[in-house]
């Protein structure tokens, strides 16, 4: 009787000792880590190229008489920048040069007069919103110039003009540093006497398209 009492607490005892030893094995397993999705952070310096179309309409005015002409063609260049994000709203600059092949011309008779955009750059604030992590609007402002060609018959001349620009866009971040935008822009370079006894003005509106590198 004896014998079978102490092979039954010795069989317990074992018992409870792989029990214990099973409970500390499943509670020593380690969790697996949470998968975080990636943050999308706007603020640093940035490079791009961008392409698009322009359009606008050209005044001639003076001893020519008033004269109007529409015109449109292709714009491409580059762009860099820098911006900051606070929260939702991200702030920075940006500065773009553009190759232009915009012309507005009205020819007759064998003669034409119009005014051709060789290329325009601008200088701006940015100022945007992110209502998602990736997705930023923005309104942006600034300095713009460029080099006109006016022509009549007889005569021409080319002249770099200062005015400024404003317009808005939309900004997509692929990944941390990659980002795709559009925007639009309306740019002013003011008047200019680029051809004897006329006044000059042609106003652009401008979208286009463009990606961007963040560092």
């Amino acid at each position: 009787m004896k014998l079978v009492v102490i092979s039954a607490a010795a069989v317990l005892a074992s018992s409870a000792a792989f029990a214990a030893d099973a409970v500390y094995s499943y509670d020593s397993v380690p969790a697996a880590p949470a998968v975080q999705a990636q943050q999308i952070d706007w603020t640093g310096a940035y490079v791009g190229v961008n392409a698009g179309y322009a359009g606008g309409k050209a005044k001639l005015s003076g001893g020519q008489g008033n004269i109007g002409a529409t015109g449109s063609g292709f714009i491409g260049g580059a762009q860099a920048g820098y911006n900051f994000q606070s929260g939702q709203v991200v702030y920075g600059a940006e500065t773009d040069i553009q190759y232009s092949d915009v012309k507005a011309e009205i020819s007759g008779n064998g003669n034409a007069v119009g005014v051709k955009q060789k290329w325009v750059g601008t200088t701006r604030a940015r100022v945007g919103y992110t209502p998602t992590e990736s997705v930023m609007v923005y309104g942006t402002g600034g300095v713009a110039y460029g080099k006109v060609k006016g022509y009549v018959p007889g005569a021409s001349e080319s002249k770099t003009k200062v005015g400024w620009a404003a317009g808005a866009g939309v900004e997509y971040a692929m990944d941390s540093n990659v980002t795709l935008k559009t925007e639009y822009l309306y740019t002013d370079l003011g008047k200019a006497d680029i051809v004897p006894g006329a006044d000059l003005k042609f106003n652009t509106h401008n979208v286009r398209a463009g990606v961007n590198y963040k560092f």
